[in-house]
């Protein structure tokens, strides 16, 4: 099938079982051994021994009445989909024929006994856990029943199911990009808005007196921080949350993408990826598969402001954990294999990139708004450029510069106790020495004097990805709470302004949006949605149109102030479910130097902003008349629409760079 995917991509789709089946538990177990991490036997032959994929994955998937088992794969350049199938059927074949190994089976079970423990730390994950089962099997709390049968899966269990399912009665779907590139010929009625007449509709008010009656804001307060430094100079942060027995940690480094030479620009984020990639005593496999057997999950990433390492596992394994967690920070040696093989995957992604239209537009945006010298107006994958150009040395030299205990806060949260955790830290850290930190310092941006639309052209294209706005403000801004529900109001949510404007009146878009992206330098503040290429010009008249009004022309009502603030007031407890969230808002408080009580007085200070709050930040921090206005789309269909905005154009490619 030709379809506007970026990379060949094939499905292999057979029947398996419904739900509560006898052979569930060990179908869920062979798609785990198939392809559940790197030492699964598909990413281990596809991705990394022969690197012919992109991605693989394979899985049960078991409904009330029937299943489906399913493996999925995309093809790397150049790579083929036929030796993709090939190399799936000789896994499929092995697994058949002999049976996986035990420390495969175990690697699958706990897995899957962590990932049941994780799932029931919201009250939404209990409630679909109790529901799900009630629904089912007429029995709500059968979480421990389900466990068991998984616990008595044995291998010759799983090749038995392969051999049983994973017959020659299938669907294979080959995927390939379309020739050209081209989107599908659009017809006239599937390009027109799917609005109607402003005489035909008629607008109907909810009736919201029979709605129960919301109760009091809801009190926040965060469990205590202790705060505790070992020896090296690494702060640790620990807050005690014992409901079930899971820990997380994350480390948080005061580095990212700011601290990178321009001509470097990417190996913020390589560093991180090829952190656990093999340190001076374990490889890349074990330390995948050392994690797995346990349950625990690793990652690294990092970000414009920051660099994280965080870890996931339950209470018992703990120790384990924390080993080879220890060893992944200290001890990485970035290893010239793994560096070629994350390299191809980031230079596919680049490929992947241009073809996507929201992808383009992202990075259009932020070059138009930074230009190319300052690094928010580069990305953080780095270009094609400095991504081949990167050494082994270079992911070297920035961790050694970056990566330092002087840099970085440790937060762990969950069942744990200080006392008895900071000897286990000092003895799993006692190798990672101290450093001299520099850099990440932030250039000046030169704003845009006047409005103006930057179009890309992509032939043929369905819709138009449109994204407008300016630079925005820093984290630290004084103001950061009245914008919060000053763009609350005009698109942060659903029945925000803008989406009920584009969406639920005009029938332009599926979504529309607006958002502040806070970081240590002012960050961009964008409108943004898809819209139908034949309502382009109407669409970008909308958003200014809604951007002007809420700085005046339609005043912010008391109703829309105290709906947002309710709004954001009543979800801000549930960003604080799981150890890993509050260990993920805490980072903020490290991040940006907010204040410990930062977190406890969030819900006052959103209950505390005005009308001339609202109308305040509005008017000093949107500025239509110097907004760009970037547009993804037909350029033959949408040009002379846009003209008659009278807007100047400048034509761009997918890099931003200006074309004639």
């Amino acid at each position: 099938v030709e379809d506007a995917v970026p990379l060949p991509r094939v499905s292999l789709v057979w029947h398996s079982v419904a739900q509560g089946d006898k052979d569930e538990a060990a179908l869920d177990m062979l798609g785990s051994v198939l392809s559940a991490g790197r030492g699964s036997r598909l990413q281990s032959n596809l991705i990394y021994d022969k690197q012919l994929a992109q991605f693989v994955g394979a899985g049960n998937g078991s409904r009330s009445i029937a299943g489906t088992f399913s493996v999925t794969s995309a093809a790397r350049l150049t790579k083929s989909l036929d030796e993709i199938e090939k190399e799936i059927n000789v896994e499929i074949e092995r697994i058949k024929n002999a049976p996986p190994s035990a420390d495969e089976v175990a690697r699958a079970l706990n897995q899957i006994e962590s990932g049941t423990i994780f799932g029931l730390q919201t009250v939404l994950g209990k409630a679909e856990a109790l529901n799900r089962n009630a629904t089912f099997f007429g029995k709500p709390d059968m979480f421990q029943q389900q466990l068991d049968e998984y616990r008595r899966v044995t291998p010759a269990d799983i090749q038995r199911v392969a051999k049983t399912y994973l017959t020659a009665n299938r669907l294979v779907m080959n995927y390939v990009p379309r020739k050209g590139g081209a989107a599908p010929g659009r017809n006239a009625a599937a390009n027109k808005p799917t609005s109607v007449s402003n005489q035909e509709k008629k607008k109907v008010e909810p009736d919201m007196s029979k709605l129960p009656k919301p109760g009091a804001n809801p009190k926040f307060t965060l469990p205590p921080i202790e705060k505790m430094k070992l020896s090296n100079g690494l702060d640790v942060w620990v807050v005690r949350q014992g409901e079930l027995p899971l820990v997380s940690m994350n480390l948080v480094l005061k580095s990212g993408g700011t601290f990178e030479p321009a001509d470097k620009s990417g190996v913020s984020s390589m560093t991180a990826a090829l952190l656990d990639d093999g340190t001076k005593t374990r490889s890349a496999l074990d330390i995948a598969n050392g994690l797995q057997a346990i349950g625990a999950s690793m990652g690294a990433g990092s970000s414009w402001d920051s660099a994280s390492v965080s870890l996931s596992t339950t209470t018992k394994n703990f120790d384990q954990a924390l080993d080879i967690y220890a060893d992944v920070i200290v001890n990485p040696i970035f290893p010239e294999k793994e560096l070629e093989n994350v390299r191809k995957s980031a230079l596919t992604g680049f490929v992947q990139r241009r073809l996507n239209p929201n992808a383009i537009a992202d990075v259009v945006y932020d070059r138009v708004l930074y230009g190319a010298t300052h690094p928010y107006g580069r990305q953080l994958s780095g270009t094609e450029t400095t991504i081949t150009a990167l050494k082994r040395s270079d992911l070297v030299s920035f961790y050694e510069a970056s990566y330092r205990p002087n840099n970085a806060t440790l937060v762990v949260v969950g069942d744990v106790d200080g006392k008895t955790l900071l000897p286990k830290l000092e003895k799993a850290f006692a190798g990672w020495k101290s450093g001299t930190i520099s850099g990440g310092e932030l250039p000046s941006y030169a704003p845009l004097e006047k409005a103006g639309i930057y179009l890309v052209d992509r032939p043929d294209a369905a819709q138009s990805v449109i994204s407008i706005g300016q630079v925005g403000v820093d984290r630290s801004n004084p103001d950061f709470f009245p914008l919060q529900v000053m763009n609350s109001i005009l698109g942060g949510q659903f029945i925000s302004r803008v989406n009920l404007n584009l969406r639920e009146d005009k029938g332009y878009t599926y979504g529309a949006r607006s958002g502040f992206t806070f970081r240590r330098g002012a960050g961009p503040f964008s409108a943004s949605a898809d819209v139908q290429t034949a309502v382009t010009k109407q669409s970008v008249a909308e958003f200014l149109k809604e951007i002007n009004g809420i700085r005046g022309t339609v005043p912010v009502t008391t109703k829309e102030l105290e709906y947002n603030k309710q709004s954001i007031i009543r979800r801000f407890p549930a960003s604080f479910e799981t150890v890993g969230q509050i260990s993920g808002q805490l980072s903020n408080l490290i991040v940006y130097n907010l204040s410990d009580s930062y977190f406890n007085e969030y819900i006052q200070k959103v209950n505390a902003v005005t009308l001339a709050d609202v109308n305040r930040v509005a008017n000093k921090y949107l500025t239509p008349d110097k907004m760009a206005i970037v547009i993804v789309g037909d350029k033959k269909v949408i040009e002379t629409g846009l003209k008659e905005l009278e807007y100047p154009i400048v034509y761009l490619d997918t890099e931003g760079n200006p074309v004639q």
